[in-house]
């Protein structure tokens, strides 16, 4: 293991990964450097998550300080709100149980959030999931999104509550200024994290939680991708992810509450930009056949979510 610790707490919300969980560990312990302290929230329905973190909380003591909590609610969000109430370290690290670090990566995340005081977030460039350029039909829709063309969409938030990766490219600099992060591997400074840190209308899956929180630290902050310190996200399948229309309607009800609550995008103009992205993405995926067999339950799932915000007082 690596015989540095940094000035981080890392948040974990787990649930029945445990092989994954011990995956990510086992990764994490090759690194050059540790977390000071890891906190792990635990919504698991047996004990062999929590032996993972037991085992290796024995092999990483004394150098990192291991708690391990029952998660008291289920839900990604739910579960770090949790977790954040124990940290005591001046940085807050949230990463997955279910990520792969390539050498180097917790030092380059660390040394991207030294070099810039007014950075209040940075994260990882995930390899497996990063902006490439659009065609000519999706850079289109990314224009009419943000009202105007630009070279690169990449780690833009756009309209609508659009969240796009960052890109990596070798011509880039080792820091990109982005819009929003993702809480698969960032790092975050505590003063810059809102109160609660994660709100109250992400539960289960919790989508677009990791959009809100950077937005709102972004106000105040600059945010960044340290595109050189890399992870390979090992997605897991699960319950939540195989609930197509359930996942439909909360990425219409989440994406909305971004637009219109968090961004202030209430217009007329934005709820077309809304309707024309929802349109593009059922179009992309009667396109696809592969995607095809789930469109009867996305378009429940998107009426559903339709009724439900357009539902008399909210």
């Amino acid at each position: 293991m690596g015989s540095t610790t940094i000035p981080l707490s890392a948040v974990i919300a787990t649930k029945d990964r445990a092989a994954s969980l011990s995956r990510t560990l086992e990764s994490l312990a090759r690194q050059e450097v540790l977390p000071e302290e890891m906190i792990f929230v635990d919504g698991s329905a047996n004990e062999e998550s929590r032996r993972v973190v037991e085992s290796w909380g024995a092999e990483a003591a004394p150098k990192v300080t291991v708690r391990w909590q029952r998660a008291e609610q289920l839900g990604a969000a739910i579960q770090r709100n949790q977790g954040i109430s124990a940290v005591t370290q001046p940085f807050v690290w949230f990463m997955d149980d279910d990520i792969l670090f390539e050498p180097e990566c917790l030092i380059r995340l660390w040394r991207a959030m030294e070099s810039d005081l007014r950075l209040g977030g940075v994260n990882a460039m995930i390899t497996n999931q990063k902006y490439h350029p659009p065609g000519r039909v999706s850079r289109l829709i990314f224009t009419l999104l943000h009202g105007r063309n630009a070279q690169s969409f990449a780690g833009r938030i756009l309209g609508p509550a659009v969240n796009l990766l960052p890109e990596d490219r070798d011509n880039l600099p080792e820091v990109v200024p982005v819009e929003w992060l993702n809480t698969t591997c960032t790092l975050y400074r505590r003063q810059a994290l809102p109160q609660p840190v994660f709100d109250s209308i992400f539960t289960g899956y919790s989508m677009m939680e990791d959009v809100t929180l950077s937005l709102r630290v972004g106000e105040k902050w600059k945010l960044a991708n340290a595109r050189t310190a890399r992870i390979f996200h090992d997605s897991q399948p699960g319950m939540h992810k195989s609930d197509t229309s359930g996942l439909a309607a909360m990425e219409l009800i989440n994406r909305h509450y971004v637009m219109a609550h968090v961004l202030g995008r209430r217009g007329v103009r934005d709820y077309l930009r809304l309707l024309l992205w929802e349109v593009f993405q059922l179009a992309a995926g009667a396109s696809q056949a592969a995607s095809r067999a789930a469109l009867p339950a996305t378009l429940r799932g998107k009426w559903q979510a339709i009724r439900e915000v357009w539902a008399p007082g909210r």
